[in-house]
């Protein structure tokens, strides 16, 4: 059981260093040879090869698509996804808001994880539950756009000054699968069901079944 509970301990780790001296750009703009360290929304006045003057405009798409070995999502282009590898065959993959909203895909290599929803919740809510917040929970499914079912469960937990969504659900084979794990704060659900439910229209799972 050691690779699920690696699996279930889900380890969060938001960091935000101090700036640095120096007003570094996020991207470098190529072209012809010319390089320009320059940042989206930014406009820079490039030189190029023969004294041709030109302005460049890097701008970032509302929109981009994550792509992972076996599945592929549309998230805010502002939001990054990170990758982790939990061993075992298991690899992470996170996307987190500014606001706390979290999903998480995991995708196991030699083990169907459908069954893991169960474990999954209970490492996650755990703390609350023993602070003395109420879980309730109900089976559910998700059917995505090419007709894929995903199976598992959806939960809320509740305190006396807050609730917490949280949505854990699989597909998998005989020998690999994925878990999709959605966690979302009550008083910020209005706010940030425009990034959850284009997660859940935009995901596409490309596993088989024979």
């Amino acid at each position: 059981m050691r690779k699920v509970s690696a699996a279930a301990l889900i380890l969060i780790g938001l960091c935000a260093g101090p700036a640095g001296a120096e007003d570094l750009k996020a991207f470098k703009l190529t072209i012809d040879g010319v390089t320009v360290d320059i940042d989206p929304g930014e406009s820079a006045d490039v030189t190029l090869p023969g004294g041709k003057q030109s302005t460049v405009t890097l701008e970032r798409n509302d929109f981009a698509t994550f792509s992972g070995s076996v599945f592929s999502f549309v998230h805010p282009s502002s939001i990054s996804v990170t990758k982790t590898d939990l061993g075992d065959d298991i690899t992470q993959y996170l996307m987190a808001s500014a606001l706390g909203t979290i999903v998480v895909v995991q995708e196991y290599g030699t083990m169907n994880p459908v069954s893991l929803n169960q474990l999954m919740l209970q490492e996650m809510t755990k703390e609350s539950v023993q602070a003395g917040a109420k879980l309730t929970q109900e089976p559910t499914t998700r059917k995505l756009a090419d007709g894929k079912e995903l199976t598992g469960i959806r939960a809320e937990v509740k305190t006396r000054t807050d609730t917490a969504d949280f949505e854990i659900v699989g597909f998998g084979l005989a020998d690999r699968g994925l878990l999709f794990i959605t966690r979302v704060a009550g008083e910020d659900a209005a706010t940030e069901k425009p990034l959850i439910d284009k997660f859940w229209q935009s995901l596409k799972v490309k596993l088989q079944r024979d």
